[in-house]
């Protein structure tokens, strides 16, 4: 069965449980909003760069013991087994509170994603060191303790002045796998320069050679491993020649083997490479402290403005070491779309799941700007037609709006009273190349709409001094709505005269495919969402660690 590309919008244990295969996954990797009591809001940047104020609320980090907790908590427990021991275990020691309701919520969400998960595949989880001990134990319940394979430490910041405790400047990754068969390759980075090996020597001419030990650990008396060899006698050490005599007689007749000075004591001659050492091409194997990997600062062009967004780096750097090219990689909380970006960069198949409308529309941008229309994927779970829209716009009017929103690639404004009273979105772009940014204005209806609707609007649009004025609605407009919008005339460009207020339904969007009337794309910049940078070439594919 071929696999698609698919953005899933939705509750991630309901599209688990009702889109994802048995064993069907390769790699996962999930960074769940942690238990820390804030909320997550998406920041967007000023068309000068500065910090917006305008912030939309993606989600709520603040878990609360309440019955829709309790609930989950329940369905674990009565489901047995080693998950329904732990949370028991939890509930008795941490009591009905917060950071219960949390792993209740993880709980259900990675048995789902154990039983999606191959054979084979591993999965890694991104997580606060307040919260880590408790998910570490609920992962060895669901995956089991045999199948913990690392607790990798980030550091993703420097420290900084704190009061009454050192400065946390690291995140844990929990890496397990389905089974003690998995796939795993290691990954090599550029060694810190100002730390030089002890293992070089200097040669002819002061230049220095990387060396290595030519006996391995234990005795033996196969072959002549375990026989002196010019006088040095391996056995004595509690160790072996690693390679034959006529091995090292001919590395030596090629001056590659590096003697001790005479007098030294329990010097062994070594093996020295044939190139000077060069500490900018020295590379080392990555372990589970990583310190090479910078967080998102503010100047950074992959930047989104996502609260949570991690830097692509280290999504390439898990995708690279526990998977390969054609396999299937899930993230169940996408966000941004960081790790469907890496996916996609990197050869493999994706799946991204995510409970906002906002998430669906950045990744939708990011894949865009990225790869252009190199990216192929469906989208489920968006509303694909007027019923669809209707129950959305009643299950959630937010949801709702943020959607119709995406649909015109506007961004959404803050839910607040005062300057942007009445602007429900807004789009940017410029139609001259080096001229002024220019400004859309939109205000989303799912309920009664009449010409109070569209007057207010146009108020709005002189108010903000803006070229164009939109209004989304759920329901037709009356002649009187048509008529208003008329009157405002046109905003002239080189390339047409475009209408100062549109009215456009959702059955219009939806079905017929109608946007709003603005310069064409070929004539105009969107600078509505902050551009991620154009794909690059894959770099080198990291080397197989023996095991």
């Amino acid at each position: 069965m071929s696999i698609k590309n698919t953005l899933y919008y939705g509750d991630n244990l309901d599209i688990l449980r009702r889109y994802i295969a048995d064993e069907a996954v390769d790699l996962i990797y999930l960074d769940p909003p942690f238990k820390s009591n804030q909320d997550y809001n998406v920041l967007f940047a000023e068309q000068n760069g500065s910090r917006s104020a305008a912030q939309i609320k993606a989600f709520e980090d603040t878990w609360r013991w309440d019955q829709a907790a309790a609930r989950s908590f329940q369905e674990v427990v009565e489901a047995g087994g080693r998950v329904s021991q732990v949370m028991q275990a939890f509930r008795l020691f941490l009591g009905d509170n917060d950071l219960l309701a949390y792993l209740a919520m993880m709980a259900p969400r990675l048995v789902e994603l154990r039983r999606v998960l191959k054979p084979t595949g591993s999965i890694y989880i991104h997580c606060d060191p307040a919260a880590s001990h408790y998910l570490k134990m609920l992962m060895d319940a669901i995956f089991g303790g045999g199948n913990f394979r690392n607790e990798i430490t980030w550091k993703r910041t420097n420290a900084r002045s704190t009061t009454n405790r050192w400065p946390r400047i690291h995140d844990v990754l929990l890496a397990y796998t389905r089974s003690s068969t998995f796939r795993f390759q290691a990954e090599k980075a550029p060694a810190d320069e100002s730390k030089l090996p002890h293992t070089l020597i200097t040669g002819s001419g002061g230049a220095k050679y990387q060396t290595y030990e030519l006996t391995g650990a234990g005795i033996t008396q196969t072959g002549d491993s375990g026989k002196p060899w010019r006088g040095f006698d391996p056995t004595h050490l509690g160790r072996h020649w690693a390679n034959s005599h006529a091995q090292m007689n001919e590395w030596d007749s090629k001056g590659l083997i590096h003697w001790p000075k005479l007098g030294s004591a329990g010097g062994f001659p070594r093996r020295r490479d044939e190139k000077p050492f060069d500490p900018e091409e020295r590379q080392v194997v990555v372990g589970d402290v990583w310190v090479d990997i910078d967080r998102i600062n503010q100047a950074a062009k992959e930047r989104l403005g996502y609260p949570t967004q991690k830097p692509k780096a280290l999504l390439e750097r898990i995708i690279n070491a526990s998977s390969k090219k054609g396999d299937l990689v899930l993230d169940p909380f996408c966000g941004c779309g960081t790790t469907v970006e890496a996916a996609q960069q990197l050869g493999r198949k994706w799946i991204g799941i995510d409970i906002t409308h906002i998430a669906i529309t950045l990744i939708r941008h990011r894949l865009k700007n990225t790869f252009g229309n190199k990216a192929h994927y469906e989208v489920v779970g968006e509303p694909v037609s007027l019923p669809d829209a209707q129950a959305l716009a009643q299950q959630n009017a937010y949801q709702f709006q943020w959607w119709a929103l995406g649909l015109v690639g506007a961004r959404p404004t803050e839910q607040k009273k005062g300057a942007d009273s009445g602007i429900d979105g807004r789009l940017y772009f410029h139609d001259q190349p080096g001229g002024k940014t220019k400004q859309i204005v939109l205000s989303v209806k799912s309920g009664n709409v009449s010409v109070k609707d569209v007057r207010d609007l146009r108020g709005v649009l002189e108010r903000e001094q803006a070229e164009i004025g939109v209004l989304i609605t759920l329901e037709e407009p009356t002649k009187p709505m048509q008529g208003e919008a008329a009157s405002a005339g046109f905003y002239k460009t080189p390339y047409g005269n475009h209408p100062r207020l549109q009215i456009l339904t959702l059955q219009e969007l939806l079905e017929s495919g109608r946007r709003i009337d603005y310069p064409p794309e070929f004539a105009r910049t969107d600078v509505t969402f902050k551009k991620a940078p154009k794909a690059r070439k894959a770099g080198p594919q990291q080397l197989p660690l023996k095991h």
